[in-house]
Formats: structure tokens, C-alpha cells, sequence
């Protein structure tokens, strides 16, 4: 039946409001949560350090295991890439008056969506949520349990230096469950080419490797214009984020100029004891590599 009276729109606006009174969020406030990006707006396919923020509720005591839930939403609400994790002290172990404060880089994925984007954080275990305090009074009574806590401008990746892969490196490969993640495995020696914007730059890579192919780990060594940079070990099977600060000097005074990223030693899988078929000559796995002007 149409309504036709104001009587009747009172009515109907006092049974929307009741409802939505009902489906608000109820249970106790277990945490404050915030988060702070190092910049509100950043090219695709850049880092991003993202520090979170979480007070425990006076005289709440919190459960375990619980991860912390991040989805960034388009301007539409649609979820555009994901970086659930565990915290870095489980959630059994925070107390109230000791705030939980941890920095975490996320690298923005090529995703199909330049515009302003919001990060919403929850904690969740299996199906369910804690219910949170966040900045947004808005999310506070919600019973989705995710909370507005920033946004940040996602920009063309050409607003960015573009990195082209040389010689030695293999196909890139997607992780089966999340396919915003994605890698490649170099070779023996593999190599970036880049214009060269002759100022410092800082050059950014996320990698991890088969400690367990070897009996020392391999040795990874990165060079521009032929001058050693960096150094270090790769003896982790877990991804690991290092940043090295490059000056303008090593660039040189070319237009374009690479970086060279070469172990000291490979290992193809088909030649191990697990069984695989692959006949690849392998280094390490690098996940983003990323350069920009200090």
C-alpha cells in the first residue's frame, strides 16, 4: 500500500529508525583502533608504511589468536586489495594502559582504481569480530565490525619511476589465494633498468629465498654502476622489506641507468628432494622492487 498521509510518513520514518536502533552494535567495546599511512597519497605499486594504533578498553580482557582484518574499499565500498595479518604480540597478551604500536609496509597492487581510498581495520578469528572503537563515530554502532581509520589517494603508476626488467629474470607467478600477490624469481644475475632522475633515490625490495637449498645462505649483492650498495643474506623463507638509499653520484649522468641484484649462488628445484619438476636455475624471489626520489 502507498503512503499518502504525513501521519503515514511519520509512522514509516519511526519504524525505519527503530530498525535501524535495533541493528546496532551492542556488545562491549573491546579496543580504541587508528592508523596512520606515512602518505596520504602514493602511485600504484609504491610502499607505503602503515602504522597501527590499538588501546585496550579499561578492565576488558582480550581473547586470543585474533588477526588484524585490513580491507581498502574503492569509493563504492568495494573491497580492492587486502593485508590481513597477524599483530605483532597476539591479542591475548594486550592489556589495558600498554598500547599496541606497530609499523607495516604495504606495497599499493596494480589495481584497476585511481581515486581516493579508504582502509578499514577490524580484528576477526575464524567468523567472527571483536567490536571496536574507531575514529569514525559513523562505524562505532555497526555490526559489520570494520572501521574507517584513513584514507589515501591512489595515483596513475606513472606518477612514479617505472622500473623495466632486464635479462634474469623468470615469468612473474601469482600466489593461488590472493592474486594481488605476485613474484618473480631471478636468475644468477638479474637487472633494472630506469630513467635516470639524477637525484638520491631510495630503492626499495621485498624478497625471500630457499635457505634450505644450501648449506650457508646464499649471498645477495646489489650494484649500480658497478659500485657495490648493499649486501646481505638470504636466509629467510618468509619475505623480508630492506631499503637501501642510493645517491645521485652512482646514477651516473645517462638518461637511463639499472641496478643489478646477483647471488652467489642458484639452485633449481627439479634437483631436490621434494619431487618438483622444475628445471629453473633460481635466486631469490623478490615480490616488489621499487625505486623513488628521496
Amino acid at each position: 500500500m502507498r503512503c499518502r498521509s504525513t501521519l503515514c510518513l511519520i509512522v514509516s520514518a519511526a519504524l525505519c529508525l527503530a530498525a535501524a536502533c535495533s541493528s546496532a552494535d551492542t556488545a562491549p567495546v573491546m579496543a580504541s583502533v587508528d592508523l596512520t599511512p606515512s602518505r596520504d597519497r602514493a602511485p600504484l605499486g609504491s610502499p607505503v608504511d602503515m602504522t597501527y594504533a590499538f588501546d585496550v578498553e579499561p578492565g576488558v580482557s582480550m581473547p586470543a589468536g585474533y588477526r588484524v582484518l585490513v580491507h581498502v574499499v574503492d569509493d563504492e565500498g568495494r573491497v580492492i586489495w587486502n593485508d590481513d595479518h597477524d599483530p605483532p604480540l597476539n591479542t591475548g597478551e594486550w592489556t589495558a594502559g600498554t598500547p599496541v604500536r606497530y609499523t607495516r609496509t604495504a606495497f599499493i597492487p596494480m589495481i584497476p582504481f585511481l581515486g581516493t581510498a579508504t582502509i578499514r581495520v577490524g580484528l576477526y578469528r575464524d567468523d567472527e569480530r571483536l567490536r571496536l572503537r574507531g575514529p569514525n563515530e559513523a562505524d562505532n554502532e555497526s555490526p559489520a565490525r570494520e572501521y574507517a581509520v584513513a584514507t589515501i589517494d591512489l595515483l596513475s603508476q606513472t606518477e612514479s619511476i617505472l622500473l623495466v626488467r632486464g635479462g634474469g629474470w623468470h615469468p612473474v607467478e601469482f600466489a593461488a589465494d590472493n592474486p594481488t600477490r605476485e613474484w618473480e624469481w631471478t636468475e644468477k644475475v638479474a637487472t633494472l633498468t630506469f630513467q635516470n632522475p639524477k637525484q638520491d633515490v631510495t630503492f626499495s625490495i621485498e624478497s625471500d629465498a630457499r635457505p634450505d637449498a644450501f648449506e650457508d645462505p646464499q649471498q645477495v649483492t646489489v650494484r649500480v654502476g658497478g659500485t657495490v650498495v648493499a649486501q646481505f643474506a638470504a636466509d629467510q623463507s618468509v619475505s623480508i622489506l630492506r631499503r637501501m638509499d642510493i645517491p645521485a653520484a652512482l646514477l651516473g649522468t645517462d638518461d637511463r641507468t639499472e641496478i643489478q641484484i646477483e647471488v652467489d649462488k642458484t639452485f633449481v628445484p627439479a634437483e631436490r628432494p621434494s619431487g618438483s619438476t622444475d628445471t629453473r636455475v633460481l635466486g631469490i624471489r623478490v615480490y616488489h622492487a621499487h625505486v623513488e626520489v628521496r
